[in-house]
């Protein structure tokens, strides 16, 4: 089976909440080699004018990839995971996240382009506060190499 091009403006609600915590901001900014106090100190994120810790803006593909892999996950979409190259991520930020945020995502299928026997799959992240601030847009190309 090949990628479905009818999952084409399909979206699939936000649902699943992400907590974000301190130690999930220090230990990411760790873990990309992110400098800024801000992402480990408190007293230095009070300094720039936030409540708590900000997190680094690729952070948001934690929550990003939570709502993109309902639509891998997704049998009518046709997406077989062993065949996916993620190719391009990019991001639009709204506010900085901080610790404290609960976040959701609500994720939109933009594009299906086949490409020779496989296809590249754009898809739209819209991040959120629960109660529907909005935070950051993520948006995400997959290419699904075709079958042998």
């Amino acid at each position: 089976m090949g990628i479905n091009p009818d999952i084409v403006g399909r979206v699939y609600p936000a649902d699943e909440t992400y907590q974000v915590g301190r130690e999930k901001i220090r230990e990411f900014a760790a873990a990309t080699k992110a400098t800024s106090r801000a992402h480990y100190d408190l007293d230095a994120a009070a300094e720039l004018g936030f409540a708590d810790l900000i997190a680094p803006p690729t952070f948001a593909i934690i929550v990003a990839q939570r709502a993109d892999a309902k639509l891998v996950a997704d049998p009518e979409s046709g997406i077989d995971f062993t065949r996916v190259v993620h190719a391009d991520q990019r991001f639009t930020h709204h506010r900085p996240i901080v610790a404290g945020d609960e976040l959701v995502a609500e994720l939109h299928v933009d594009q299906v382009r086949e490409m020779g026997a496989g296809a590249m799959i754009t898809s739209r992240a819209e991040i959120t506060t629960t109660s529907g601030e909005k935070i950051a847009t993520t948006i995400s190309s997959l290419l699904v190499r075709a079958g042998e």
